[in-house]
């Protein structure tokens, strides 16, 4: 509606009359209420780009004057019609811009200014294609031959694109802490902080997400993956909707998580103790049954150290014998004196008279008699019962004037028997097995409300991350243990999982992933994206110093310069920025200090907007060479420059000319681990040519016209 609101100003500029009557319609239209989820889309979404280069047929605004805040700016956009050399200053020349959908008036004469080109930003618009690179800004290499683990800073509905081109249908878990949109200016819309006051917070805020999950849909294994989204009380009703609509495919649960024991205060209503997961599941995705301490529910817990013996009389729906009259028999038992034991089992009785039915010499007939008299019934058919007696999966209670109670093991429990988890040492007098659980760990599925102490987002988040960052603050990361518990349910059994974050913040999922390849010797990797936003209050001291987004001074105060690499650098390496040992230990699951760090590998990019023209004339590779090793598994050595002829890398490798394709495939296919080839040629024949000699298990990719045709076409995300 906020579009059509824009569109319609356009329209009054040239037919006042027809605008009139077109937002007397709308008016009308937007009195109805539809069922389901309705909210503005307000599109379309702008980001800011300090420090991109200014290119001809770019859109920018003008940035402030320095000490100045940004009201104080037109924040129009323009276009860039001619780029000028004075002397040792470049200017632009610029052209009012116009809504692209918006038809500019033919009578009227479009603003032109000239600018410094120093004082411009660019701009871009979600719905313009874009053509990505990235810069690696640090690398970290402690792992060995393990893939590396990428933190991405870029606005993270262009870095969701990005991955469109190298991990479609890959990605084994998306893991996404999206602002809480609480209304303290936590999180911007079109550059400008949502506050409390914004009439459309609420609406701004879904069409925020929508927009990145309609695009990060495509990421996720269809066969077997989950998106997992924490939320607090101001957003969880519209948030549960909205995966509703987004993936109709999915199963959906939402977990209730306390984080802060004591709770925080909040006037007029109860304390705040928890917050909230939605665990979205496609395919066959399944929580995996884990070994999980008491904490985790004290009541399925219980007993499961030890096998466990069912009560042969059925209880709970349909115990009596009236729906199940064919598991009404006798039960046949002789005391002897090392206890009862099995004699023989009956055939079902079916009238009255049950009670004068003898019983076979020397034992006594044992009925499902329930203790209020009334006929109950058996859990299993008589010949079922047979066997498992004779296979010692079925037992007898204590003798208790004249009877006892029976009980068997049902299937889940035989199987831990069968395949060895309870090792048998011997038998009972009865003929039921005596097992050894001394080495056993229960493992199970909790429910879904969690309450566990390692969970607490103080401790385990604000003061874990004060021990990696000890001069260093970020609000409310995190808690460390919960986001590995979270993840580790969908992991435990994937040690080559991809994980995604694309509102890293601090990167505590990261290194939860790291956590939990320590754990089992996994190769999981991360890809986490933040960007380098500098804080509200931060600016205001920034500005004060005549700084502005893009000066260096200002760039190294945001996320993920000042928050994200260092944490995870020193996660890994076990030391502080300033090269200190990280004091303290890890907790829960695997304790150890903390000094000892990870054994893992890291590399850091930031995302640039390359020109098509230059990425079709192979003059860009060195920028799309990172997204070309991403792709191929973000292992082992990257091919970042041209040859000329061919080079291969670990997992991949390039054909710059296909005249030396022969010894190129040659190579390739002798390299164990190689898995995409990309050819480089604007002949399809020739394409066709090289592909002819690969194996199925390597992917041939055509450079440019596969990169240049996804950027094109998938612009997606957005809602018409």
């Amino acid at each position: 509606m906020s579009r059509i609101t824009q569109l319609l100003k356009h329209v009054e500029q040239l037919n006042p009359q027809l605008a009139a009557d077109l937002t007397r319609e709308y008016t009308a239209l937007s009195g109805r209420r539809a069922f389901g989820l309705n909210f503005e889309r307000h599109t379309p979404e702008t980001v800011e780009l300090p420090g991109r280069t200014v290119r001809v047929n770019d859109k920018v605004r003008f940035l402030p004057a320095r000490g100045d805040a940004p009201s104080t700016v037109d924040d129009r956009l323009w276009r860039v019609r001619s780029i000028a050399l004075e002397g040792a200053t470049k200017t632009a020349m610029l052209v009012a811009s116009i809504e692209d959908s918006a038809p500019a008036p033919t009578d009227v004469e479009l603003e032109v200014v000239t600018r410094n080109i120093d004082d411009l930003v660019v701009v871009a618009e979600f719905r313009d294609p874009i053509y990505p690179g990235l810069v690696s800004t640090g690398r970290v290499e402690r792992g060995g031959d393990k893939p590396f683990h990428t933190v991405i800073n870029a606005e993270n509905y262009h870095a969701l694109q990005t991955l469109q081109y190298t991990h479609v249908g890959r990605v084994d878990v998306i893991y996404i802490d999206p602002p809480y949109n609480t209304g303290a200016k936590d999180w911007k819309y079109n550059n400008d902080y949502v506050d409390g006051e914004d009439i459309y917070r609420h609406s701004k805020w879904l069409a925020f997400i929508e927009r990145r999950l309609n695009v990060a849909k495509r990421l996720l294994n269809p066969d077997n993956s989950v998106l997992i989204v924490t939320i607090d009380e101001k957003e969880y009703l519209r948030l549960g909707l909205l995966l509703e609509q987004v993936f109709p495919e999915a199963r959906i649960t939402m977990v209730t998580s306390s984080i802060n024991g004591a709770g925080s205060t909040r006037s007029g209503t109860f304390n705040r103790s928890a917050e909230y997961l939605y665990f979205v599941q496609f395919g066959s995705s399944a929580p995996s049954p884990l070994p999980l301490g008491s904490e985790w529910n004290p009541v399925v817990t219980r007993n499961k150290n030890d096998i466990r013996w069912n009560l042969l009389m059925r209880s709970g729906t349909q115990p009596f014998r009236t729906t199940h009259p064919n598991l009404f028999y006798p039960v046949n038992v002789v005391d002897t004196p090392q206890g009862p034991v099995f004699h023989s089992v009956g055939e079902p009785y079916y009238g009255d008279g049950w009670q004068t039915q003898p019983a076979p010499d020397g034992a006594v007939a044992v009925w499902p008699i329930r203790q209020d008299g009334r006929e109950g019934r058996w859990q299993i058919s008589p010949a079922a019962l047979r066997e498992l007696i004779a296979q010692g999966h079925a037992r007898l209670g204590k003798w208790n004037a004249e009877r006892t109670t029976p009980y068997y093991l049902k299937l889940g429990e035989r199987k831990k028997v069968i395949e060895g988890t309870f090792k048998v040492l011997g038998r009972r007098a009865d003929g039921s097995v005596i097992t050894d659980s001394s080495d056993y760990e229960a493992r199970f599925v909790p429910t879904d409300v969690w309450r566990i102490s390692s969970h607490d987002a103080g401790n385990s988040g604000s003061r874990l991350l004060a021990a990696l960052l000890p001069d260093r603050k970020f609000p409310y990361p995190k808690a460390l243990y919960a986001v590995e518990d979270a993840l580790r349910f969908f992991v435990a059994d994937n040690p080559d999982a991809t994980v995604v974050d694309f509102f890293a913040g601090s990167g505590t999922t990261a290194h939860a992933v790291m956590r939990l390849n320590r754990q089992d010797g996994g190769r999981r990797q991360s890809i986490s994206i933040t960007n380098n936003e500098v804080s509200a209050d931060e600016q205001k001291r920034l500005r004060a110093d005549h700084l502005r987004p893009g000066d260096q001074e200002w760039e190294r105060w945001g996320i993920c310069d000042y928050i994200t690499k260092p944490r995870l650098e020193a996660a890994i390496l076990g030391r502080t920025p300033a090269g200190e040992p990280i004091k303290g230990d890890y907790k829960f699951v695997d304790e150890f200090p903390m000094l000892d760090g990870f054994d893992e590998n890291l590399e850091v990019f930031t995302l640039t907007y390359e020109s098509p023209r230059m990425v079709s004339h192979n003059r860009a590779f060195s920028a799309i060479a990172p997204l070309l090793w991403l792709r191929a598994g973000a292992r082992g050595p990257r091919i970042d420059a041209e040859e000329e002829d061919f080079a291969i890398a670990e997992t991949y490798g390039v054909l710059f000319d296909v005249d030396s394709s022969r010894a190129f495939k040659e190579q390739l296919v002798a390299a164990p681990s190689a898995r995409v080839a990309y050819i480089v040629t604007d002949d399809d024949r020739s394409f066709q040519m090289v592909c002819a000699g690969l194996p199925e298990h390597i992917e041939p990719v055509r450079l440019y016209e596969s990169y240049l045709t996804n950027f094109t076409i998938n612009v997606g995300g957005e809602s018409r």
